[in-house]
């Protein structure tokens, strides 16, 4: 494809694998029915296990970082100050680079979302509601320390919400102002480009993300399991 016709016709390439898709969707889900069953004491029960499921697909996509398909991982994204601020700037100039997966700022976006989720993890595996429901780990640590994770539980969601937030603005300011369409390909794994030199990328093996999905899901069970 030569440059005139990149520029005019554009090209539909493959860009997102379809663990990376499920697990942007499943996140959604998970998050959604999080909020849900936090609001009524009676449906934390549901809550935790909630919990575990997103503790797993955590662990999987953390793995998937590191050993998936090109696009999702972490060193395809990940960019150094420098390249953030010049992506930054060339939105603003119109001369920043294309990117077909995530780009300098969204890649860090990724990373920080990532690590409010885990401490969202981590806190809710020793937080209480002081009346039925505990997490696994709570008994291991004293009743004011337990307390005191439980208010970082539910500040630190109040983070998430505000990520959220910013992530959903981003994707529409992206759509309307630079009509550039974030959604779609993470229905579809393919998106349309305009630019020379944009190809496919080779996806690793579906059979590779089930497996590494069966051990995380292995672990977290093993661990509210056994682990006193």
């Amino acid at each position: 494809m030569d440059k005139g016709y990149a520029r005019h016709y554009g090209k539909i390439i493959r860009i997102w694998d379809l663990p990376t898709r499920l697990f942007h969707w499943s996140l959604v889900i998970l998050l959604f029915g999080l909020w849900y069953t936090s609001r009524d004491v009676m449906t934390l029960h549901w809550h935790m296990w909630l919990g575990y499921a997103l503790i797993a697909l955590l662990l999987f996509r953390i793995l998937w970082g590191v050993m998936g398909t090109r696009s999702a991982r972490f060193s395809d994204f990940l960019a150094g100050p420098v390249t953030v601020f010049q992506y930054f700037k060339g939105l603003f100039t119109g001369d920043g680079h294309r990117h077909p997966g995530h780009n300098p700022m969204g890649g860090w976006a990724v990373m920080i979302m990532l690590g409010l989720l885990m401490f969202q993890s981590f806190t809710g595996l020793f937080a209480n509601d002081q009346i039925f429901n505990r997490g696994p780990f709570a008994r291991m640590v004293s009743s004011s320390t337990s307390d005191w994770l439980t208010g970082l539980h539910k500040l630190n969601f109040d983070l998430i919400l505000i990520m959220v937030g910013i992530h959903v603005t981003a994707v529409l300011l992206y759509w309307l102002l630079k009509r550039d369409n974030l959604i779609l390909p993470m229905i579809t794994g393919r998106k349309r480009v305009t630019w020379y030199g944009a190809e496919d990328v080779k996806f690793a093996n579906v059979w590779w993300a089930v497996l590494l999905l069966a051990v995380c899901s292995a672990l977290v069970w093993a661990g509210i399991t056994y682990i006193p």
